[in-house]
């Protein structure tokens, strides 16, 4: 992310961007800095509004669920998932991310 970037969706362009099935999905998003304030959408629904996310971690360093703590809801199928991440303190952080969209069926 660059300094003040605000309104980053790094799933923009994901091919599950929209969901073709019903699933649990399960987020894990660590920064490099404190900075980082993350809103998570499904569909409709706000999962999650602005929130600082976890700080500290390390630049390319998958998170893992033994030290980060994970976003966890079930969508729709055909929803939308949307994650806004804004830079507020004029860093420049690396995200790190992993994203589990489990199929309920």
């Amino acid at each position: 992310m660059t300094a003040n970037q605000l309104g980053l969706n790094p799933l923009s362009g994901w091919q599950y961007e929209y969901l073709p099935w019903p699933a649990q999905i399960i987020l894990l998003m660590r920064a490099t800095t404190t900075g980082v304030r993350n809103t998570v959408y499904s569909g409709s629904e706000t999962i999650q509004e602005r929130t600082p996310m976890q700080g500290g971690g390390t630049a390319g360093v998958t998170p893992s669920e033994l030290n980060t703590p994970a976003i966890s809801f079930q969508a729709a199928a055909g929803d939308r998932l949307k994650l806004v991440l804004d830079e507020v303190l004029a860093g420049t952080p690396t995200v790190d991310g992993l994203i589990i969209a489990n199929p309920l069926y």
